[in-house]
C-alpha cells in the first residue's frame, strides 16, 4: 500500500491566522470522530426544529426559480421590513437599519471587518464567546484585544472597570463588546449595567457591539434589555430561537452611517444571505416569540436537570441562553482539555473546556439540545464523572 503523499510546499499560512485560536468545535468532533454513544451537552443547539410556517415557506420556496439566484446584499427588503417590524414591537429599536447576514457569526465578523484596524484595541471579556475571539485574531487585531473585568462571583462585566478604563485612556479602543444572555456564561446582563457600559462607550468615542442572540432565553425574574443610540451595533439570530442553525440567519441593526462599510464586508464575503433561507426566516417571523416560548419550559427542566447533577461544583448561569459555567475541583484548574477528553472517553459525555472560553478550570455545559431519557442519561453520567473527581481515587492528568 503505498504511503500517503507528505506536502511540503514553501507557501505558508498567514500570521493572523496562525495567531488565531483552534476552533473548539471542530476539535471536540475530532475528539467525537468514530462515538457513537456519547451525551452531547457541548455545541450549542436547540431540541426543536422550525415551526410550520417556516417549514412551509421553505417548500414554497424550492419551487420558485427566483431563489436560486443572487439575492440583495443586505438581504431582501420583504424581510428587513419584517425584522424592523419585529425591532419596533420587542426591542424598541426604531432608528437603526438592519443587515441580514449568514448567522450572527458572520454578522459579528462583518463589524469587525469594517469597524476596527489592526492597531485597534477590542475590549472583551471572559468567560467570551470563542468565536467572538477568533475573529479579532483573524482580523490581525489579536494582539491588542484586551479582557476587562467581571464580577468573580456572577461573572457580569464590570462597568465600573468600563468606565474607568476608557476615562482613563481611550486612545487605541475601538469597540467593546458584550453578550447578553451569555454564551458562555448563561448570565444575563442588567439593563443598569448595560446602560452604564453605552454611556461610557459614547462619552469615549467607542463602538458597543451587543450580541442578543439568545434574547428570548431568559428565565425567572431576568429579563433581556436592548439599547440603541448612534455609538450601539445589535446583533440578532434566527438560529437557536426558531431552531434553524443549518440555515444560517442572523441580522445586525446599526446605525445608519456604517451601511456603506457594512456592504463592503457582505459583498466581499457572502455577496447575499440565501435566498431560500430567507424565505425560512419570514416564516419564523410569522410564527413569532409564542414558537420559542412553548418550548422553554423543556429548557428549564434540563437546565435544573443538570444543575442538580454537577453538585458540589460551583455553577455559574442559569438566568438565560442555554448554557452553564462549572468551575472543576481546584486540582483540575490546568488541565481543562484534558478532563474534557476524559469525560469523552470514559463516562460518554462531551463538554467545553473553559479555556476556549478564557476559562481554565471550568467546563461549558449546553442544554437545550436533547430532552427526555437522553437528558436524563446525560444527567447520570455527569452525575458520576464528579463523583469520580470528588473522589481519593479522582483521575490525574498532569
Amino acid at each position: 500500500m503505498a504511503s500517503p503523499k507528505v506536502w511540503r510546499g514553501v507557501a505558508t499560512e498567514s500570521k493572523r491566522i496562525q495567531a488565531t485560536d483552534e476552533p473548539c468545535i471542530v476539535m471536540m468532533q475530532g475528539l467525537l470522530k468514530g462515538k457513537s454513544d456519547v451525551s452531547k451537552l457541548s455545541q450549542g443547539v436547540v431540541h426543536w426544529q422550525p415551526p410550520l410556517e417556516a417549514l412551509d415557506a421553505a417548500r414554497k420556496a424550492i419551487e420558485d426559480p427566483t431563489v436560486h439566484g443572487y439575492g440583495n446584499d443586505e438581504g431582501s427588503m420583504e424581510l428587513r421590513d419584517a425584522v424592523k417590524e419585529k425591532l419596533k414591537k420587542e426591542n424598541n429599536i426604531t432608528e437603526s437599519e438592519v443587515i441580514i447576514t449568514t448567522g450572527a457569526n458572520q454578522a459579528f465578523a462583518n463589524l469587525v471587518v469594517a469597524l476596527t484596524d489592526e492597531e485597534d484595541t477590542v475590549i472583551m471579556f471572559a468567560p467570551y464567546y470563542f468565536n467572538h475571539k477568533m475573529a479579532v485574531q483573524m482580523t490581525g487585531g489579536s494582539r491588542n484585544l484586551e479582557l476587562g473585568a467581571v464580577d468573580p462571583e456572577t461573572l457580569i462585566p464590570s462597568p465600573e472597570w468600563v468606565e474607568k478604563r476608557l476615562a482613563d485612556d481611550s486612545k487605541g479602543v475601538k469597540m467593546v463588546v458584550l453578550c447578553s444572555p451569555c454564551n458562555p456564561t448563561g448570565v444575563v446582563i442588567p439593563e443598569e449595567t448595560l446602560r452604564s457600559i453605552s454611556e461610557a462607550c459614547k462619552k469615549a468615542g467607542v463602538w458597543l457591539v451587543i450580541d442578543n442572540t439568545y434574547e428570548y432565553f431568559t428565565y425567572g425574574d431576568a429579563k433581556h434589555s436592548t439599547l440603541e443610540d448612534s455609538h450601539i451595533c445589535n446583533i440578532f439570530s434566527f438560529s437557536k430561537a426558531y431552531g434553524m442553525m443549518g440555515w444560517r440567519m442572523g441580522y445586525v441593526a446599526y446605525p445608519p452611517n456604517i451601511r456603506s462599510a457594512l456592504l463592503k464586508a457582505q459583498d466581499t464575503i457572502p455577496i447575499c444571505p440565501t435566498q431560500i433561507s430567507e424565505r425560512v426566516a419570514l416564516g419564523a417571523l410569522q410564527a413569532g416569540r409564542p414558537y420559542v416560548d412553548q418550548n422553554l419550559p423543556s429548557v428549564v427542566k434540563n437546565r435544573d436537570t443538570i444543575i442538580s447533577a454537577l453538585q458540589p461544583l460551583r455553577v455559574i448561569g442559569g438566568q438565560g441562553a442555554i448554557y452553564l459555567m462549572a468551575e472543576l475541583p481546584e486540582k483540575y484548574r490546568d488541565c481543562d482539555i484534558e478532563v474534557v477528553k476524559w469525560l469523552i472517553d470514559t463516562h460518554h459525555l462531551a463538554v467545553i473546556p473553559g479555556t476556549s472560553c478564557g476559562a481554565p478550570g471550568f467546563i461549558r455545559l449546553s442544554y437545550a439540545n436533547i430532552v427526555g431519557d437522553a437528558m436524563e442519561l446525560a444527567a447520570e453520567r455527569l452525575r458520576t464523572a464528579i463523583q469520580a473527581l470528588l473522589s481519593d481515587d479522582a483521575p490525574k492528568f498532569k
